[in-house]
């Protein structure tokens, strides 16, 4: 294992939860809600940098691969220039919201359930593969981006926030329980892993709009589960999201590289 690597997994390992919150959640925290990650009719596509970085590489009626592909977000960016595409999720209602969004378009779509990359060996290829918002999940990062590579025909697009996603929740857990979180690893480490495995990586720095706006009530109770709390703290903690600016845009990175 590199230094890099070494570090990027050491960096993810400290965000773990300390066992003693953890063995009083009520439910585990390690949620990711569908509503968040759908595809919703009356939402307007919008091409991101990612997207455009995507659309560079891919013919007219060719193929995408969408790694942790949720309910096609990165996906439905692409269409209708691409033909065919292909999700692969470890929640299979994920990939539920995934047909569904391929098949309202009428696009050919394929889906496969599991961890990337325990499955790709089960997986084709495609002429671009994309990966959004996946990498802070992954704490090997080598074998996954290397299984990424060796699918993609054209280009592999990979977006991820600037920082650790959960940062943003960091002033709740202190507030809560007077734990202060970390903030690695971020977008540059992990070019920086790409580089070092010999893809000819670039990367792009933009701000996008946050994800499709979720029902208070619908984001209180992933707050609460996410922090390791009871429905007792409800009212506390909608009261703290009411008071504080809401986010508009996020800070993400485009990463890129053409398959040699």
């Amino acid at each position: 294992m590199s230094t890099l690597t070494d570090q990027w997994r050491q960096a993810l390992l400290a965000w773990d939860i300390p066992q003693e919150i953890l063995s009083q959640a009520p439910t585990s925290p390690w949620i990711h809600p569908v509503e968040i990650f759908e595809v919703k009719e009356s939402e307007a596509v919008t091409i991101t940098p990612s997207a455009q970085k995507a659309l560079e590489a891919l013919p007219l009626g060719g193929s995408i691969l969408d790694v942790g592909s949720g309910g096609g977000k990165a996906t439905a960016q692409l269409l209708p220039t691409a033909a065919h595409v292909i999700g692969v999720d470890h929640q299979p209602e994920m990939l539920e919201k995934y047909q569904e969004m391929a098949q309202s378009r009428e696009i050919s779509v394929e889906t496969f359930h599991g961890d990337w990359p325990d499955v790709a060996g089960k997986v084709p290829a495609a002429d671009v593969v994309v990966c959004h918002h996946v990498l802070y999940n992954v704490q090997d990062l080598a074998p996954f981006l290397i299984a990424l590579n060796e699918h993609a025909r054209k280009r592999v697009v990979i977006e991820i926030p600037e920082h650790h996603p959960l940062t943003s929740s960091s002033g709740l857990w202190k507030h809560f329980w007077n734990l202060d979180r970390p903030t690695e690893p971020s977008a540059e480490l992990a070019l920086s892993i790409a580089s070092e495995l010999g893809f000819a990586a670039e990367i792009e720095h933009s701000t996008i709009a946050s994800r499709s706006s979720v029902a208070m009530q619908k984001m209180v109770e992933f707050t609460r589960i996410r922090l390791c709390l009871s429905p007792e703290s409800d009212a506390e903690i909608q009261g703290i999201l009411e008071s504080a600016p809401a986010d508009t845009i996020r800070e993400v990175a485009t990463i890129w590289w053409d398959v040699a």
